[in-house]
């Protein structure tokens, strides 16, 4: 039987077989099919990632970091070293607009209540995330990292590679990756879960959607954008800069999206949308609500 999954907490749809297999993991849920029922190791493998990258784990590589900041080094193991690297390359990328430092907000001001809002954003700052020897350390007290805004494209990532399957679907919330064959996927209207694009995929991709719904990492961007959608080959990167897009205004995203000839997909209010030919040539045929108008070129 055939059916379309959409989880609240997921901004992407696909047309889906009953052989998948869904997991809850990462406080939302994976969807991974598989050849030679490889679901489950796939999914011990992502909680594996996790129990290394979750801020809510006390005994995780990320809790100890974040223990310790402005006091101690720490030598966490090379999947978060991984991580913590291709963080410091997108905050880089996208000028600061992503930041995993933004954790002094939502796990010390807001979560734990340790700290005042106002200080919890003076701490904001990758650069203040050292590196040496393999080892970490936060460069001020009460500084923390949340991965949460690259942490399911990474986990999505490493599993791919690790399981080496000639084929393979695992998503994970807003991020999936799809290789070895076709799919039917789309983007839906985060405000009224409509569907406004849908396609089959005509290569191997990551694709990652963000919104400021349920991540709220997110401190900045257009009022006017309800989502973004990127793809990337690799799906660390595809989580992370869709979440970077998402924080700039107008013309920083643009700036950006020219000069990584990155693929999007944008969502803005009253039923407005853009894409670039970069993420059209990942599909093999689509359509478009006809609600929908695209974006007027400026």
């Amino acid at each position: 039987m055939i059916f379309i999954i959409i989880i609240t907490l997921i901004v992407l749809v696909v047309i889906s077989s009953a052989r998948e297999k869904v997991f809850h993991i990462m406080g939302t849920y994976a969807i991974i099919e598989l050849p030679d029922n490889k679901e489950y190791k796939a999914y011990m493998y992502l909680r594996a990632i996790e129990e290394k990258l979750s801020d809510y784990i006390e005994t995780s590589d990320i809790s100890k970091i974040n223990k310790n900041a402005g006091k101690s080094w720490v030598k966490p193991s090379q999947e978060v070293l991984e991580v913590i690297k291709k963080s410091i390359d997108v905050s880089e990328l996208s000028k600061g607009k992503f930041d995993i430092t933004v954790g002094s907000l939502s796990i010390r001001a807001w979560r734990l209540k340790e700290i005042s809002e106002e200080e919890a954003k003076r701490l904001i700052n990758y650069k203040n995330i050292l590196i040496q020897d393999g080892r970490v350390k936060l460069a001020k007290e009460k500084m923390a990292i949340d991965i949460g805004g690259i942490g399911k494209g990474f986990a999505i990532q490493k599993a791919f590679e690790k399981l080496g399957t000639t084929w393979g679907f695992i998503a994970i919330a807003g991020d999936m990756k799809i290789w070895g064959h076709s799919r039917l996927i789309g983007i839906y209207d985060p405000v009224d879960k409509s569907v406004v694009f849908i396609g089959h995929n005509a290569k191997d991709l990551c694709i990652s959607s963000s919104g400021n719904y349920y991540k709220k990492h997110i401190l900045e961007g257009s009022n006017s954008v309800i989502g973004v959608t990127v793809i990337h080959k690799d799906c660390t990167y595809a989580d992370a800069l869709s979440t970077a897009l998402f924080a700039m205004n107008e013309s920083e995203r643009q700036e950006l999206i020219n000069k990584l000839s990155l693929p999007v997909f944008i969502l803005y209010e009253n039923q407005v949308y853009y894409f670039n030919n970069e993420f059209i040539g990942f599909f093999k045929d689509y359509q478009i609500s006809s609600s929908w108008k695209p974006k007027k070129q400026e």
